[in-house]
């Protein structure tokens, strides 16, 4: 695989047989959990939507050319193995179609992207779908604790043991104390990723991206009285266009007292589903589908850091990134990292020395959401057409992970 690598901007930029492609990256409208659209959704509905979606959005693809499918799921029970591998067969993809499923957390869905890039890469695989998965709805009563657990872990001498199932606000709140990330920037920050996700939902800029999903709704005021009903979710419905930093500064901490994580400067507990037709540049000629190329593949690097304060990972791993491409952060024209926190979002940028300005200039998940398995396919989803629309070449896609990680991702537009 090595021999693959293309180091520095010149060589990234080239077109080669081997460069692992995308052909279409789409996902569902991501709807807050317990309230929003997709709440009586399925999780392996919303991938069945998604596949489907994406054979619909490649007609000229035989279905039997493609030979895996990964998908990141963190919450649902056996991480969806199988109801996903159902929900795969129900869209009309043959049996003889692969599928697995990833947990690596909040960066799943990257992850599930990645391994296929890494298989077709080694020539494990020509063709291949990554993408991600998540009903919080549905799966979040444990929220993301175990429930079952080796006593001996809780008492480890080991305090890095001991933390990874510390609360993601608690970690929120060591960043916040350990490197002076004060509230009034975080509910800023958070101000300004409603603010940008609501221009670019007025412009019509998620459209390309969304696939709408036909679905059931049960009211919640009176669900024994009120029968249920079908609906057509279009839109993302966790981004407030009102928000400001003063109503922000209105919230209550949400995880310690004397805090300074609120509800409205982290991120949003939501649902959806995310997919990425991938293949070898070489196959997509074979195939006469060259024409249908929109980016590829480029690299991605991941590292641990320590679980209570995992919220820095991506000011880890994005230069760990950046030296394994040869390339500088100048070189990169859209930053499109997850917005787990406030708080670990403006330590990562800050440390990064990065402009906000290309910082998920469509917002992040505080505005639009976070269901942990499909986030990173959900960004990659969003990255595409917005580095079209400005004219990059090179976008990254990087987030923390619970337990103590940070993940990152260079791709590339054509």
């Amino acid at each position: 695989m090595a021999g693959f690598i293309q180091k520095g901007v010149k060589n990234i930029l080239q077109k080669n047989p081997n460069d692992i492609v995308f052909l279409s990256s789409i996902r569902t409208p991501v709807t807050r959990a317990k309230k929003g659209g997709l709440k009586d959704a399925y999780p392996e509905e919303l991938l069945s939507i998604v596949l489907k979606a994406t054979l619909d959005k490649n007609p000229n693809l035989d279905p039997n050319r493609i030979q895996d499918v990964a998908v990141g799921s963190v919450l649902q029970e056996l991480s969806g193995a199988k109801a996903g591998r159902m929900a795969q067969n129900h869209a009309g993809y043959p049996s003889t179609v692969a599928f697995h499923t990833i947990n690596r957390q909040c960066s799943s869905g990257l992850a599930a992207i990645t391994n296929i890039a890494h298989a077709i890469a080694v020539g494990s695989i020509d063709v291949g779908i990554g993408g991600g998965m998540e009903s919080m709805t549905r799966n979040y009563a444990s929220r993301a604790i175990p429930t079952t657990l080796w006593p001996e872990l809780k008492e480890s001498p080991d305090k890095d043991a001991r933390d990874c199932i510390m609360p993601m606000g608690l970690t929120s709140e060591n960043v916040a104390e350990r490197y002076g990330i004060n509230r009034a920037d975080q509910d800023a920050f958070a101000a300004r990723s409603h603010q940008k996700a609501a221009k670019a939902q007025e412009e019509g800029l998620f459209d390309a991206e969304i696939v709408p999903v036909r679905t059931r709704w049960r009211d919640l005021e009176d669900p024994e009285n009120v029968p249920e009903k079908e609906i057509t979710v279009t839109k993302d419905d966790g981004i407030r266009p009102t928000a400001t930093a003063e109503s922000m500064a209105k919230l209550k901490p949400a995880f310690k007292a004397d805090g300074s994580s609120t509800a409205g400067n982290s991120s949003q507990v939501s649902d959806g589903a995310a997919a990425t037709l991938m293949m070898r540049r070489s196959t997509a000629a074979e195939l006469g589908l060259t024409s249908s190329i929109i980016g590829k593949w480029s690299g991605t690097q991941v590292v641990g850091c320590h679980p209570d304060e995992m919220g820095i990972g991506p000011a880890l791993a994005i230069p760990k990134l950046l030296d394994y491409k040869g390339i500088s952060k100048d070189d990169v024209g859209i930053w499109e990292i997850n917005e787990a926190f406030a708080s670990q979002s403006l330590y990562c940028v800050r440390k990064l020395g990065i402009d906000e300005d290309k910082v998920n200039p469509k917002g992040g998940a505080i505005a639009l959401g976070h269901p942990l398995g499909a986030t990173g396919a959900r960004q990659l989803a969003t990255l595409m057409p917005e580095m079209e629309r400005e004219g990059q070449q090179l976008g990254v896609i990087s987030m923390c992970i619970g337990t103590g990680m940070g993940m990152a991702s260079l791709i590339v537009r054509e």
